[in-house]
């Protein structure tokens, strides 16, 4: 293990949500708990048996550590180890905090020319990694975003990366859509009241062709059912957001026309990728920070996420650091 000084941490969706609600599906916060999951430090402590880490060194954390080595940390999928530990997940203590032990293994040391800042949103990078691999990507795809959040624009930003020709991406707010041409989208759709077959037909139009892959960031069942209309015949379509447990979707529709629907759960072996994508300046995340709050005004940080404002909000962890 490894003992961070904490700097940078990004507030999730996720982590309001068990703020407000104080459950997702089956994780329940039963006991008070840390939040924050986004994160990047300085090691100021290593363990005896840690070699690739030494006191000073800048770490992004990743927050999924596995307990034991189950099957599915031997065929390299361990998001999916039931027993995983997970920052911020009940009853897992998350790390917004000004220190934190994690697991040497999952801190990874960041080149001088990535800041902690970048650090910190590999977290949410990795899940358009993750998605955008699931979903198969590749060159000259056809590619269709549902939702301009913070996971809706990371998912462009991979998808343009990895060789989209046109990105397509819809959201009830301007703003966000505004945010989403400045990361790359080709084309953005504000949906205001239309059917899901409506959108389906204007991301056709736009694209100039039904999209071969979509990647559905919201969890809202009209938008999931729009993902369905939308996708080509043998196309895939990703579920990133989750809303509720059950929901009504057109699934006869995807099955005669070979529409694979693919489920993702966070992310795995990403940060190396992501790390090396920041390092070489092949992607830029630095557009995602909208705000910055020092850790002591953590609840307005919060009010402010809550209320939709910005793209992602950052937290300092450190006192003595005076950098933007």
């Amino acid at each position: 293990e490894v003992l961070l000084q904490m700097h940078s941490v990004g507030i999730c969706g996720s982590d309001v949500h068990y703020w407000q609600h104080g459950r997702i599906g089956d994780f329940v916060v039963k006991d008070p708990m840390v939040l924050g999951h986004e994160a990047s430090g300085t090691v100021i402590k290593v363990g005896s048996g840690v070699t690739h880490l030494k006191p000073g060194d800048r770490v992004a954390i990743e927050p999924g550590v596995p307990r034991e080595m189950d099957e599915f940390c031997k065929t390299g999928r361990y998001n999916l180890s039931p027993t995983i530990f997970f920052c911020a997940t009940p009853p897992d203590d998350g790390n917004l905090c000004r220190y934190y032990k994690h697991s040497a293994s999952y801190c990874y040391k960041l080149p001088d020319n990535v800041t902690f800042e970048e650090g910190a949103l590999i977290e949410p990078l990795s899940v358009g990694i993750h998605a955008c691999k699931r979903a198969g990507v590749t060159l000259g795809s056809k590619v269709f975003v549902s939702g301009s959040g913070p996971i809706g624009l990371v998912n462009v930003l991979v998808a343009k990366m990895m060789g989209a020709a046109a990105v397509v991406i819809t959201d009830l707010s301007a703003s966000r859509l505004q945010k989403a041409k400045e990361v790359g989208a080709d084309f953005t759709i504000q949906v205001t009241n239309e059917t899901p077959q409506e959108v389906a037909s204007k991301v056709e139009s736009l694209l100039g062709c039904m999209p071969e892959i979509t990647v559905e960031c919201t969890g809202v069942q009209a938008c999931i059912q729009a993902g369905i209309y939308a996708t080509r015949s043998g196309g895939t379509l990703v579920l990133v957001g989750l809303g509720p447990e059950m929901v009504t979707v057109p699934i006869v529709n995807a099955a005669v026309r070979e529409v694979d629907i693919r489920g993702i759960f966070r992310y795995c072996n990403t940060w190396p990728v992501a790390i090396a994508l920041l390092a070489s300046k092949r992607i830029n995340v630095k557009p995602l920070v909208t705000h910055r709050f020092p850790l002591e005004k953590a609840l307005e940080a919060f009010e402010t996420t809550k209320r939709g404002e910005g793209v992602k909000v950052m937290l300092k962890c450190d006192p003595t650091d005076h950098n933007p």
